[in-house]
């Protein structure tokens, strides 16, 4: 049975219409939800400058001074924030994988990571996002002295000081009746109060006596007639 094309045509359900509309309006919201999800502690634009600055923008570089990719990663820091789950060390990680480790390094030690490179990062914490799933979750570990975390953190550290060079140079001089300081040797032959070379040479068997003796210490002895108590000689 034929039916006639000139028949009205059945408008939607309200029940339709409103599975359409939360169709519709579900998009809209998940859009942001998914964004926010992936939330970062700096833009990719400023890990770029930062990129720039510690490497030159290289992120696949390792010139073998114990830092790797485009952040100057350490191996430790890159393992303890999770980078192995990459790769072995920075530089063989894609540059969103390093900057997704570099997010966690920001949140757990802030800007001083990159004291040189750093200043630009903006200070929001790391959210986690997509990259946390990625990895496996560590508590963040304390940096230590001994292993700064990247490069321009090994080149911002303090050279320790040491006390060690003045007493060194006390030790090998001597200081004479007068107040002078000469040079003290490393020779085996202590000089004692009353000792010359011809002395000496003689006691202690000197081939070629004094003048042997002389040549043997020019860089100590500055006058054959002058030698020092505290004085160490060189016998041959």
């Amino acid at each position: 049975m034929l039916f006639s094309g000139t028949g009205k045509r059945r408008r939607p359900s309200k029940a339709t219409r409103v599975v359409a509309l939360v169709g519709v309006t579900g998009a809209a919201v998940a859009a942001p939800l998914m964004a926010a999800g992936t939330a970062s502690a700096a833009t990719s634009s400023e890990w770029d400058r930062v990129a720039q600055c510690e490497s030159g923008g290289n992120w696949s570089i390792n010139t073998g001074n114990g830092y790797y990719g485009g952040l100057q990663f350490s191996a430790s820091t890159w393992a303890a924030y999770g980078g192995t789950a990459y790769a072995p060390t920075a530089n063989q990680a894609s540059k969103s994988q390093q900057i997704a480790v570099a997010e966690k390094v920001l949140a757990g030690q802030g800007k001083g990571a990159w004291p040189s490179c750093g200043v630009g990062l903006s200070s929001a914490s790391y959210d986690g996002g997509a990259a946390e799933a990625a990895a496996p979750q560590q508590s963040a570990p304390k940096r230590s002295a001994e292993q700064p975390a990247t490069r321009s953190e090994q080149r911002q550290a303090p050279k320790p000081r040491t006390q060690a060079a003045p007493q060194a140079a006390a030790k090998k001089t001597v200081t004479t009746p007068t107040g002078k300081k000469v040079k003290k040797g490393d020779g085996e032959y202590k000089v004692a109060a009353g000792d010359t070379l011809s002395k000496i040479a003689t006691a202690q068997g000197v081939d070629g006596g004094w003048a042997e003796l002389f040549e043997l210490n020019k860089d100590v002895v500055e006058n054959a007639d002058l030698i020092y108590p505290g004085q160490q000689l060189h016998l041959k």
